[in-house]
């Protein structure tokens, strides 16, 4: 009988090491400064942004409710990642537990995976709005909201789930240095000492099942958008859609552009496409979103420029008076 390849006594070590961003030791200081900096302004304009619109009772619609969930996914997103990347390049402290790690990678990619359905809940919210405004409270009701959040949630743990269990039971019996700045999936299953091929091809197919669907529906609605907004016979109307639509395009840009490059770049370029740079597009596509969102939003969406420096005047005015 044949003995097996590896000693079950040894599937797991007890930790990982992360590397970083190989061969871009030298920046570590600069790139541990833009981190923070990103991070600092992530988790200040989107808890912003979530609080304007809670405390707000005419941000009170479908658009602003998906804002905020939004908002929230991506100070999970960055939270996941950057203040471990961030003690890596500051302290070199790269060591993570492997449960740890496997949680670390759960998050991230189950976040990823609700944002993208964010993005699609979106469009399809400005399509109603714009093509069939009349009927707009009647098709976006709370139920229909709760139900699409409660799908976009459960689809990411139904991805997230089995990819985690086959990535969990292999041996990882060799090398437990991971080289990336966090525990991304890939990175990660390559130093199992079985096949990490089913569970790579599992987590490629499901990516761009997903990613794929939503951005041709969101293609679609905006499609549509367009079509209704160039019947319209105002000038002033058509630049006031486009405009409203015009952030939700520039947000989605700067989240499929970057995740794309990085899924596809992490399979077919791995031989051609340095390992910094795959490594700094994987860290980009999870902090620069978050960062920028809430400035888009901010600049993009009068009312909530409007209520922002409302609250931030009525903070500073009840301050003054404290302080007198």
């Amino acid at each position: 009988m044949m003995e097996p390849t590896y000693n079950h006594t040894m599937e797991f070590p007890a930790t990982f090491f992360l590397v970083g961003i190989p061969g871009l030791q030298s920046s570590y200081l600069w790139l541990a400064l833009s981190l923070s900096t990103m991070y600092t302004m992530a988790l200040l304009g989107n808890t912003l942004i979530m609080t304007v619109i809670w405390m707000d009772s005419t941000l009170h619609e479908p658009m602003y409710y998906f804002l905020c969930v939004l908002a929230a996914v991506d100070i999970i997103m960055a939270s996941s990642v950057v203040p471990k990347m961030v003690s890596i390049f500051c302290s070199g402290d790269s060591s993570i537990s492997f449960n740890a790690c496997f949680t670390q990678m759960y998050f991230v990619h189950a976040a990823t995976a609700v944002e993208t359905g964010l993005l699609l809940a979106m469009a399809f919210d400005r399509y109603v709005a714009i093509c069939k405004p009349l009927h707009y409270s009647r098709i976006l009701t709370p139920q229909v909201m709760l139900g699409m959040c409660v799908t976009i949630t459960s689809r990411a743990v139904m991805f997230m789930t089995p990819l985690s269990w086959m990535l969990r039971h292999l041996p990882f019996c060799g090398s437990n240095v991971v080289p990336h700045s966090y525990c991304e999936h890939m990175a990660v299953a390559k130093l199992a000492c079985a096949d990490p091929m089913p569970s790579n091809l599992y987590s490629l197919l499901c990516s761009s099942i997903i990613v794929g669907a939503d951005v041709a529906f969101i293609t679609a609605s905006y499609v549509l958008i367009l079509r209704a907004v160039f019947g319209l016979s105002s000038k002033n109307a058509q630049w006031k859609a486009l405009g409203t639509c015009g952030s939700h395009v520039g947000i989605m840009a700067l989240y499929y552009l970057p995740g794309v490059a990085s899924i596809y770049v992490a399979w077919l370029g791995q031989d051609t496409v340095p390992l910094h740079t795959q490594v700094l597009l994987a860290d980009l596509y999870l902090i620069i979103p978050p960062t920028l969102n809430p400035i888009i939003y901010g600049i993009r969406t009068k009312q909530i420029q409007e209520r922002i420096w409302s609250l931030l005047m009525h903070a500073l005015f009840v301050h003054f008076n404290q302080g007198s």
